[in-house]
């Protein structure tokens, strides 16, 4: 890698795309879109897009110049299609994007190009930033060669790119969030088996759910592939007590589900409530001491429920709250030095543009 004094952009030729992905909200049910549980026992996952974004920037390059930029990470590489392996690990998605790319719809004919990206949440933060941008650089790719993936094919590209080319722990709902947007219920089965039921959400019923809802970014979890590897290890291994865990999990999902549709708050809190004790038994380090502290000062101060947001270990976590507590509650989690947000969710996915 060439210091970044010594880069200059390639010259321009063509087109330039750009795309951008939302983040999402894990409600309820994740873990069971993970292998090998869900292929032995079927998922469910709840989940919504927010306004938060990963992007893509693709510019088509007539040299034979190859050049990444994380641009929220200050991480630059650049070079030819015969060095990718020295592509900063920072990089790797961006590598496997543009190998499946050149492989799968190039007839393996490297092409130049300068691929650019930033997100507005980084990885580990529990909102599916990684999946998501991934999805956002693959659907640059689709804008600039005009390739027939539609929502699901871009997903299933996505997760392959990640857990199979890339060997990178993970389940399978961050992808298809990202591609389809909005509240959905997805079901995982084997043989990879994918069904986003989009749901239908009454307009109060969205807004009475923004209004009560503070996101907390508790800092960039560290333990996340920790997590999924040892819910991974428990499934293979039969052990009862966290598999039963998942299966509670799961159930939630569904019950969240019909609280959501039916706009029954109560039901939805008892359920928050219900899934994230579950969900703490499946793995030992989803929940630390600081989580702890965090969860048990915001119902001190009016929460109602709340749960983390993606495999554990630090991240966002979500509370649903009286809007009328909201600041105290928010006053109580800004004492433990994290970032409060607000929460909007939005109905499109996954979307590209040109801009030359």
């Amino acid at each position: 890698m060439m210091p970044k004094s010594d880069l200059t952009p390639p010259a321009r030729t063509g087109p330039v795309l750009r795309a951008r992905a939302p983040l999402r909200l894990g409600l309820a049910g994740g873990g069971t879109d993970v292998s090998p549980f869900c292929d032995l026992h079927g998922g469910y996952v709840l989940n919504a897009t927010i306004d938060l974004y990963a992007y893509a920037s693709v510019e088509l390059l007539e040299e034979p110049v190859i050049r990444f930029e994380g641009a929220d990470q200050d991480a630059t590489w650049e070079g030819t299609p015969d060095n990718l392996d020295a592509v900063d690990p920072r990089l790797a998605l961006h590598r496997g994007v543009y190998r499946r790319v050149v492989r799968d719809f190039c007839g393996g004919r490297p092409f130049g190009v300068r691929l650019v990206t930033h997100s507005d949440a980084p990885p580990g933060s529990g909102l599916g930033a990684s999946s998501t941008l991934v999805v956002a650089m693959l659907h640059g790719f689709v804008e600039a060669f005009n390739l027939p993936l539609g929502e699901y094919e871009l997903a299933h590209l996505a997760y392959e790119i990640e857990r199979i080319d890339l060997d990178l722990a993970g389940g399978k709902q961050d992808q298809y969030s990202a591609s389809f947007g909005g509240f959905n219920f997805m079901e995982f089965g084997d043989n990879g088996h994918v069904l986003v039921n989009p749901l239908r959400m009454k307009p109060w019923i969205v807004s009475e759910l923004e209004s009560s809802l503070l996101l907390f970014f508790t800092g960039v979890s560290r333990e996340s592939a920790h997590i999924i590897d040892q819910q991974v290890r428990n499934i293979r291994e039969g052990a009862r007590a966290p598999i039963e865990a998942l299966f509670s999990v799961k159930e939630e999902a569904v019950r969240m589900k019909a609280a959501l549709l039916k706009g029954d708050f109560d039901s939805f809190v008892d359920s928050m409530r219900a899934s994230w004790d579950s969900k703490k038994r499946t793995a030992s380090s989803i929940s630390n001491a600081h989580i702890e502290r965090i969860y048990e000062d915001a119902l001190q101060a009016g929460a109602r429920a709340g749960k983390v947001s993606g495999a554990g270990g630090g991240g966002f976590m979500m509370f649903f709250v009286a809007p009328e507590a909201k600041p105290r509650v928010a006053r109580a989690l800004a004492a433990h030095a994290g970032q409060v947000f607000s929460c909007h969710f939005t109905k499109s996915g996954s979307q590209a543009w040109r801009v030359r």
